[in-house]
């Protein structure tokens, strides 16, 4: 195990190194405002701090079905962490485990493999921990086999180019089977990603059906299986209802109070009895911590999120920070005792603004800040200039819903960089038509040369589709397969 100079360089140590694990909402706000707050210090070598994070950049994840859908380029969905965060130290991987008593975090890395040094170890001062959340997934049989996520932008782009290659499939094939079941998308999830990335990815289906000779609209079947009685239940019980019907009026099938059983042999069979061949299942059902919070050692919950302090301090750790999805907070505006504040962006942005600022007054040791928000309402998109909306106690629905909903997100994507792209590109696309291209092949760039060069075909490197190959199943070809 490498260990790691608390100095930014041989002989120097700062003042006080502030780690920062995980590089989303809370991460990067925090890191953010920790950053315009020691921008001096910082400078002179005072100060440090280190993000670790697994990807190089924060995903607004509220951009990903319309991402997805082809309103907005990928790459305006994220936000490039070195180019926004120029003044703190960003670490490309991910921590194993954290020893808070020794303060020393280990550290895998991507040349972790490659060099044979091993893991390293990063020593702090104050850490804040927030590696954010994973998809929360059953023990349903064929789910990990066959299932689609859509939480990284990755997923939500694999899905689009997955979506387009079913129909070109379906008006290939002479198949009625295949047919069918490549003209079947099931999405499993009724709360704001699987109801508004299935409404974004029908429209644009619908859309794209147009320039199909032997597809209709008609021939899309789109299935919402939702566990519980109701939908978008953080909208309330009369926009949710709304929604619901919002949704069979597009001939979406909405089945409430009804789970999935089992997809084995891309076969989805409902609790209802129902079975449904479909080479599309979308898995939006929850999100649980990440599995790195079990390996810190720190006290949690019996949801597996760490118990913190109001202040955003982890209870009974000096030192240790937390927010966002990894952290049970208490909510002070709730009427009940007990009640903690919800793990969404909402609360999210604002944690890390008062997190940071406890950071940097524990540091000066100076008087915390409790974290008091009431939950302002929830926006929802349905796509077809369409929304549900519950903000401050008023109830919006159709185009005034989904107009603040574009303007909220708006409102709240980091740097103004971003916020000119996203908004030009909306613009551009009520000018020009929608793009329905499937750049599935992206996903793996090599494969093409591979088989030119005589090399042969690996699981990593899957055989790409044209004429008389027809011996690759497609699902093999294509990730979200």
């Amino acid at each position: 195990m490498a260990p790691d100079s608390r100095g930014t360089a041989p002989g120097t140590r700062p003042g006080v190194r502030i780690l920062v694990v995980g590089g989303g909402y809370v991460g990067m706000y925090t890191a953010l405002r920790l950053q315009r707050k020691l921008k001096r210090r910082l400078r002179s070598g005072d100060a440090e701090i280190v993000v670790v994070t697994p990807e190089p950049y924060m995903t607004y994840q509220p951009f990903l079905p319309e991402a997805a859908a082809g309103s907005i380029s990928p790459r305006h969905v994220v936000v490039p962490l070195r180019r926004v965060l120029n003044d703190c130290r960003i670490v490309i991987g991910e921590v194993r485990r954290l020893d808070h008593a020794e303060r020393t975090a280990t550290v895998a890395t991507l040349a972790t493999a490659e060099d044979g040094t091993g893991t390293q170890e990063i020593a702090y001062d104050e850490v804040v921990i927030a590696p954010g959340s994973v998809s929360r997934t059953l023990p349903i049989p064929g789910l990990a086999a066959f299932g689609i996520g859509f939480k990284t932008v990755e997923e939500a782009i694999g899905l689009r180019n997955h979506v387009i290659e079913q129909m070109d499939i379906a008006s290939a094939t002479r198949d009625p089977a295949i047919r069918d079941a490549a003209l079947t998308f099931v999405f499993v999830g009724g709360g704001y990603a699987g109801v508004e990335a299935l409404a974004e990815l029908e429209d644009m289906a619908r859309y794209t059906a147009r320039y199909y000779h032997n597809i209709k609209p008609a021939d899309l079947k789109w299935i919402l299986v939702e566990a519980s009685g109701r939908i978008l239940p953080e909208v309330g019980e009369a926009m949710g209802t709304y929604a619901i019907g919002e949704l069979r009026g597009r001939n979406i099938d909405v089945r409430l109070e009804t789970r999935l059983d089992t997809c084995e042999n891309r076969v989805a069979v409902l609790s209802d009895g129902s079975r449904f061949p479909t080479r599309t299942l979308v898995w939006t059902a929850g999100v649980r911590p990440a599995p790195l919070l079990a390996a810190t050692g720190l006290p949690l919950t019996e949801r597996g999120r760490l118990r913190c302090t109001a202040s955003l301090g982890v209870e009974g750790t000096p030192h240790a920070w937390a927010a966002g999805d990894a952290a049970a907070v208490p909510d002070l505006t709730a009427s009940e005792p007990g009640r903690e504040t919800a793990p969404n962006a909402q609360h999210a942005v604002r944690q890390a603004k008062v997190l940071a600022d406890n950071v940097l007054a524990s540091i000066d040791g100076r008087p915390l800040e409790e974290y008091r928000h009431a939950y302002a309402g929830s926006v929802a998109s349905l796509g077809l200039h369409k929304g549900v909306a519950h903000v401050y106690g008023r109830k919006l629905k159709g185009y005034p819903a989904w107009l603040m909903h574009r303007v909220y997100h708006l409102s709240r994507v980091p740097t103004f960089n971003r916020k000119a792209r996203v908004l030009a590109e909306w613009t551009l696309s009520g000018l020009f038509k929608r793009e329905i291209v499937s750049l599935g092949s992206l996903e793996h760039p090599r494969a093409e040369f591979a088989l030119a060069a005589g090399g042969s075909v690996t699981p990593e490197i899957p055989r790409p589709g044209r004429p008389g190959d027809g011996e690759e199943p497609p699902e093999h070809r294509r990730t979200g397969g």
